[in-house]
């Protein structure tokens, strides 16, 4: 029994990261020391990001006879966001202010130091929206995949898509069919990849801890237990309410991803579980079309955890400060969150990023604050991360039934660990694998 436990994916990982914890904190220096674990695991992942989403796009689109309704899903896709994206803002707003987290620090921001957050206020200028949108068509064809982004890889996804749909029928099947292949070999990397998912968690989690510190976290800890806190209420009641109407259990969907979150919570990053889950989506009866469009298109235009954290700590560093807002000022926040979010991606240091662009236009409040964010921000990043992914996920299943592509039996099946068989909206099936195999094989 216990052998069938430990070869469990997620089990493995769950130790891993026990471990980490243990190594951070009693040898902090040798814990600092694995971080090349963990960022060697997501660079791997990272490897095969745009191939994945490539083909998985290239072969969706080309296998639409109706290719007008691409544009379709894309459409009904972005409204998604934009709704749920905004639900997320005001909420981040309106705990701050219920709360009135951070008063009381009475933080003089003159006595900090500026030099520690240089770095991420420069990037923040590079890493604006408009320059994001602007970089979306890439110098070149092959540019795309090796700069790893994703809105470059999509767009240039859908173009050969719609190129290969425009195919008389005979090439068009034998261009699709190569595409499909080449995704499926793709796809076996990453299979394999993801059986170093404990290691890198391990790594990952031995680095945070030994390099921050559990005394970091206790310091700001009111603000990193009311992100936690609004992210879980987040996902349990907006989140939950959505999946509610789609006919599915919030609590189950977490426990159906259970694997990816977990490695996401060593990694700090929703990327290094991209690929499995598009194909846990596609397990759970959306079809591919609608997965390949929606989860890659998320993961920049979706990020709920992000959208959470950036008006929460906005609001905190201004009571934090002393510094007073007007009505205007904190619907001016919600404006520019709602749109520098939108550069953003699942990597790891991205909302703090995102967080210094928003505050750039808010003068009132001094961007140096930021500094007293740094030592926990790697904390509030784990809850970013897994937030997006939930919220992505659950994206999936809302788009697919708004379109009419989702597989209601096949969702009840997954979700509750059932067998099914028939014809489901990712295609025939003979049955879905059972929940220890599934639980084995989360790239399945």
């Amino acid at each position: 029994m216990a052998k069938r436990w430990l070869s469990l994916l997620y089990v493995q990982v769950l130790i891993a990261i026990v471990l980490g914890v243990i190594l951070g904190a009693f040898w902090p220096e040798t814990g600092a020391a694995m971080r090349p674990l963990g960022d060697g695991f997501v660079k791997l992942i990272k490897v095969v990001i745009a191939p994945v989403v490539f083909f998985t796009v290239v072969h969706g689109i080309a296998s639409v006879s109706d290719a007008r309704s691409v544009g379709r899903v894309g459409v009904k896709a972005l409204v998604y966001f934009e709704v749920v994206s905004t639900f997320a803002l005001v909420i981040g707003l309106l705990v701050a202010k219920v709360l009135g987290t951070g008063r009381g620090f009475n933080i003089d921001a003159s006595t900090l130091d500026a030099s520690a957050i240089q770095g991420f206020t420069q990037r923040a200028a590079q890493d604006s929206v408009s320059a994001h949108l602007q970089n979306i068509i890439p110098d070149t064809f092959v540019g795309a995949f090796s700069n790893g982004d994703l809105l470059q890889v999509l767009f240039l996804a859908v173009i050969t898509g719609f190129a290969i749909n425009a195919l008389p029928e005979r090439a068009r099947e034998a261009a699709s069919g190569a595409v499909d292949a080449l995704g499926r070999i793709f796809f076996g990397i990453v299979a394999i990849v993801v059986k170093a998912a404990p290691v890198g968690a391990f790594g990952a989690m031995a680095f945070t801890i030994g390099a921050y510190g559990v005394r970091s976290l206790l310091q700001l800890g009111e603000l990193v237990a009311t992100f936690y806190l609004t992210s879980a209420l987040f996902v349990l009641v907006v989140l939950g309410a959505i999946a509610w109407f789609c006919g599915f259990s919030i609590l189950r969907f977490v426990a159906y991803i259970r694997e990816e979150l977990l490695i996401v919570l060593g990694t700090s990053s929703s990327e290094s579980v991209l690929p499995q889950i598009m194909r846990k989506m596609e397990g759970l009866g959306c079809s591919p079309k609608v997965v390949g469009i929606t989860v890659p298109l998320g993961y920049s235009f979706n990020l709920d955890g992000t959208n959470i954290y950036m008006t929460l700590s906005t609001m905190f560093l201004a009571y934090a400060t002393n510094t007073p807002l007007t009505l205007g000022q904190e619907l001016t926040i919600l404006l520019v969150a709602m749109l520098t979010s939108k550069g953003a991606s699942g990597v790891t240091g991205a909302g703090f990023i995102t967080l210094a662009a928003t505050l750039s236009v808010i003068p009132d409040i001094p961007i140096t604050a930021l500094a007293v964010l740094i030592g926990i921000d790697k904390f509030m990043s784990e809850v970013r991360a897994l937030t997006n992914l939930v919220g992505n996920g659950v994206a999936c299943v809302a788009v697919s039934r708004w379109e009419g592509e989702l597989d209601p039996a096949r969702l009840h099946a997954a979700l509750h660990g059932l067998p099914v068989a028939g014809v489901g909206a990712s295609g025939p099936v003979a049955a879905l694998p059972d929940e220890a195999a599934a639980r084995a094989r989360p790239a399945e």
